[in-house]
């Protein structure tokens, strides 16, 4: 895909748009309205959205080699109220189908980060059913039932990815158990129950197949149920979302999550000794937990500051803890009302008993391989929206110790997303 002849081409193309374009609806798209077919068909229930988003990197510090990479994905969606089409209350379906292409810095560099610094690359460069659900509200909406092909990432800890590094991005739990919880673009079947106490307050449980042929390329546009179900992953979500002004909204999310699928210890063998030292079958373990935390906080008219940690069963997971703070400044700029400038830090970190049997391994092998430890990242980003149809992103990323190990050079990465709403 030529992908960045094609973002030249939009970049000029947006600056040539005039600034007035942004109040006109049908300049939200590059294609418009459709001489109002969109129109008409969004008041009978049915929308359709379709966007591009593409993110392009280059080393200039860090890995074997530098180079240029470019990923990207695209998406299509729609969006059928059941109330509108059928007279069915409170009532939705969605349909997402998407498709990934490209390739990716961290790897043809050999930058050797736990975290991609390219976010939209991975789970299989194909074509993948991403949603396909229907969702009804009921007593006034104090209740709702999801149900279909879901992505756990849209419903718990759910977060946005502004940054182009994937510490800052989307549901944080995923970042550190994708072995079973598996955020977009990967869908499985489950069911969603969500209960809200006033405008503000609400709990969610979810019950979600947990299948790894779904990750394989052969099932990603497959509806069925392929073999291979190991067990369910049943997050639990307890959320807040005050509005303390005009000025001053959050967002407050406290989730734990259980898998009842069996999982290799990291460490441990059969006998529950050192697998390292033994070289016996890892030890099977019933069942990972973990829990996360999710902030958000508007405190000015422009800034808002957020926080993600997540704590990850240290018996089966590889990486055990997430932590990322950060902050967006919208409008910088009086001509630049659409704009912003996001900033944010953050660490993973390997279990410390992966860092054991690792160290246990090197006194045994002739060759050693790094220790890991904690992945430190720092990301900066401008934000230009030169029309409502197209977002330039360009960013900085900074990652200490990559993988954790001071033994891999830190990386400096120049980035840029963008996103093409069609």
């Amino acid at each position: 895909m030529r992908l960045i002849p094609l973002a030249g081409r939009l970049a000029m193309a947006s600056m040539l748009a005039p600034a007035a374009a942004l109040a006109d609806v049908a300049d939200e798209t590059l294609t418009g309205d459709w001489n109002g077919t969109r129109t008409r068909l969004a008041d009978r229930g049915v929308a359709f959205s379709f966007n591009y988003t593409a993110e392009a990197a280059r080393n200039y510090s860090g890995g074997d080699r530098l180079r240029n990479r470019i990923s990207g994905q695209l998406g299509l969606l729609a969006d059928v109220d059941l109330n509108k089409l059928y007279g069915l209350h409170d009532a939705e379906v969605r349909l997402a189908i998407t498709h990934r292409a490209g390739r990716n810095l961290s790897d043809d560099t050999q930058l050797g980060v736990l975290q991609q610094v390219q976010e939209v690359y991975g789970r299989g460069q194909t074509w993948r059913l991403t949603q396909l659900w229907f969702r009804q509200a009921y007593f006034d909406q104090a209740l709702s039932v999801k149900f279909g092909r879901v992505t756990v990432g849209e419903d718990f800890a759910a977060f946005d990815c502004a940054f182009q590094n994937l510490t800052f991005c989307g549901s944080q739990p995923g970042n550190l158990v994708g072995n079973y919880w598996y955020n977009w673009p990967v869908s499985q079947w489950g069911l969603v129950l969500t209960a809200k106490a006033g405008a503000s307050t609400y709990v969610r449980v979810g019950a979600y197949q947990v299948n790894p042929a779904y990750l394989q390329n052969r099932n990603a546009l497959k509806i069925n149920n392929p073999a291979g179900t190991t067990g369910a992953l049943i997050p639990l979500e307890f959320g807040i979302k005050p509005v303390f002004d005009e000025e001053r909204d959050g967002s407050y999310k406290f989730g734990v999550w259980y898998d009842t699928s069996r999982h290799n210890d990291v460490y441990a063998d059969i006998n529950g000794e050192s697998q390292a030292l033994s070289g016996l079958p890892f030890d099977r373990r019933r069942g990972a937990h973990g829990a996360y935390v999710n902030f958000e906080q508007q405190v000015s008219t422009n800034v808002r500051l957020f926080l993600n940690a997540t704590q990850a069963d240290r018996r089966t997971s590889t990486t055990d803890r997430q932590l990322s703070i950060g902050s967006s400044w919208g409008a910088p700029f009086a001509s630049r009302p659409l704009d912003d400038i996001g900033f944010a830090v953050g660490t993973t970190h390997v279990n410390g008993r992966v860092i054991r049997r690792q160290r246990q391994l090197n006194g045994l092998l002739p060759v050693h391989a790094p220790v890991g430890g904690y992945e430190g990242v720092a990301e900066l980003y401008y934000t230009y929206r030169p029309t409502g149809w197209l977002m330039l992103r360009p960013n900085v990323q900074y990652i200490k110790h990559p993988g954790g190990s001071s033994l891999n050079d830190n990386a400096t990465v120049l980035g840029l997303k963008f996103n093409v709403d069609v």
